[in-house]
């Protein structure tokens, strides 16, 4: 049975954690993020979980991986420049393999920026924010509806392959209102970490069978090993040993690399017969779906393309509807982040233009109509 209400996109996010078993919270206020927050700090609390507002952002991502450790699902939210001061935390949090959530909201920058309006310049941050090579996973919604479903996506896919994921909003998403329906807590589907099924003394955390993700033991329980972020071999000890670097970190990519087809989501629309391919993602999208609408009116033959997880992102999709002579169009609140990706995977033998906007507003169908009649 679902249950009908009117919502906010990051009142979703906060209710889609709850569902998802959320019970450790850390984080500090920052627009437009912070209803994530308000709402946890009371709901949290009536839920049995545990919340602390930290004194920074850095310390905020700090004890979501502590908590995380101790078999807690944690989640901290933030906006631009708090995202900028969780990257050296989420990097450690991708080398020790500690499942958590990191809720994104976008706004202007780069720096302050503006605060409290809508943005999608942190897709590249999303992916490489922090040094080195890192697995992640990223997830972008269009909708209140989507923020309270691919949040319980996002825990879930944390547990399951041990690795920080991000659910990348902007402003748009993050503070429009939908009427929404809420499953019963009995149609979530709820994915938990993988438990050691070995004896305390026995267990060797960072070890893998086929599917290249370790089990995960709670602190507290008796199991006693060493966490670092340091390259370390599978008793989790630090090691300088080439073979071993190499085999770590290919472990790491790999994990994400063999269950791509299992992550990777997207939607398409009226792309059978289109011409034109627009390719939006979070609240762009919304607006490229209305243009697309007024294009058919046109009678120009238009579709949309939507990565639901940019990160990894849905390349053997967009192969092949790129087998096609279509020209594709990316729409994006920024310089162009996205469309770097879209070049690649289809490496020069489709057409891809670019509708970019960064002046704090959404950006209109009409604009986007315009840029349609331009290429087509």
């Amino acid at each position: 049975m679902t249950t009908p209400r009117l919502m906010q996109g990051n009142e979703a996010c906060a209710e889609g954690a709850l569902a998802a078993g959320l019970n450790f919270y850390a984080g500090y206020p920052i627009t437009p993020s912070t209803e994530v927050t308000e709402i946890l700090s009371r709901k949290l609390f009536e839920n049995g979980g545990r919340f602390i507002q930290m004194e920074d952002e850095i310390a905020s991502m700090a004890a979501v991986i502590g908590a995380s450790l101790t078999g807690a699902k944690a989640m901290t939210a933030t906006s631009g420049p708090g995202f900028s001061l969780k990257q050296e935390n989420i990097g450690y949090a991708a080398m020790a393999e500690v499942p958590c959530v990191i809720v994104n909201v976008q706004r202007v920058g780069p720096s302050t920026g503006l605060a409290t309006a809508p943005a999608q310049g942190d897709v590249m941050q999303a992916r490489w924010g922090t040094h080195g090579d890192h697995p992640i996973i990223v997830l972008t919604p269009s909708s209140v509806s989507e923020c309270y479903q691919l949040t319980i996506r996002a825990f879930n896919l944390a547990e399951k392959y041990r690795v920080p994921v991000i659910m990348l909003l902007d402003e748009v998403v993050g503070h429009m209102r939908e009427r929404v329906e809420l499953p019963s807590a009995n149609q979530v589907e709820i994915i938990n970490r993988k438990q050691p099924d070995a004896a305390p003394h026995q267990y060797v955390p960072f070890r893998s069978g086929y599917d290249k993700v370790p089990s995960m033991a709670s602190f507290g329980e008796g199991y006693r090993y060493h966490v670092t972020g340091l390259v370390h071999d599978d008793d989790g000890f630090a090691t300088t040993n080439p073979e071993i670097v190499q085999s770590h970190l290919n472990r790491l990519q790999d994990k994400i690399l063999l269950h791509t087809p299992e992550i990777v989501d997207s939607e398409q629309v009226d792309t059978e017969d289109a011409e034109v391919v627009l390719i939006a993602y979070g609240g762009t999208a919304r607006s490229v779906t209305r243009a697309m609408r007024m294009a058919r009116e046109e009678g120009l033959k238009v579709g949309m393309f939507r990565p639901i997880s940019i990160w990894p992102f849905p390349e053997e999709q967009l192969k092949l509807l790129s087998q096609r002579n279509v020209k594709f169009i990316t729409v994006e609140m920024n310089f162009g982040q996205l469309a770097l990706e879209v070049e690649r995977v289809v490496g020069g033998k489709n057409a891809v233009y670019r509708a970019n906007q960064v002046n704090g507003e959404l950006i209109k169908p009409d604009t986007i109509l315009d840029r349609i009649r331009e290429v087509y």
